[in-house]
């Protein structure tokens, strides 16, 4: 079975990161959510990022919260793509993590989307996209799910022009 992991340091990040699950579910991908932390539960998020890779994982979604070390911790335990997504917490809403989540040394890959919720939900389709390319049937659920978007934007502006 494929599927894609989705890990948080607290369950403090899961407002945002139920924005990846939204994505997951509307397109029928199989997935797991997790809390494990970089720094205090380390051996824990190493055996669990070893275990989901041998039933199947095949992208890890991680948020990164304050200390913005789990995807790159992650990262470091595994060849399968790992996506990050910086958390919009903490006095500098998220900047750090951004910073810390996309400065990742050389050969050790993190893909970094958006802060915040536009990022978790982006990190959904990042991780969809990775997986349609081996899987027609998901290809096609994403694309309609891309031409639904493009069919709302349509009537929106079309219900503008209507008033203007």
């Amino acid at each position: 079975m494929s599927f894609v992991a989705i890990l948080m340091g607290s369950d403090s990040d899961w407002p945002v990161m139920q924005a990846t699950v939204e994505v997951l579910r509307a397109l029928e991908i199989e997935h797991e959510v997790r809390v494990s932390s970089a720094h205090r539960t380390p051996v824990d998020t190493a055996n669990y990022v070893a275990d989901a890779a041998s039933r199947g994982c095949q992208v890890f979604v991680c948020a990164a919260g304050m200390a913005a070390h789990l995807a790159g911790a992650v990262a470091a335990h595994t060849t399968r793509p790992v996506i990050g997504v910086p958390i919009d917490a903490g006095p500098l809403s998220g900047f750090d993590a951004l910073l810390s989540t996309v400065q990742m040394p050389g050969g050790i890959p993190v893909a970094t989307v958006a802060v915040g919720k536009a990022g978790a939900r982006n990190a959904g389709y990042l991780a969809a996209q990775m997986l349609a390319i081996a899987d027609p049937a998901l290809a096609e659920r994403v694309a309609a799910d891309r031409e639904a978007n493009r069919q709302k934007i349509l009537k929106a502006n079309e219900a503008l022009q209507a008033t203007l």
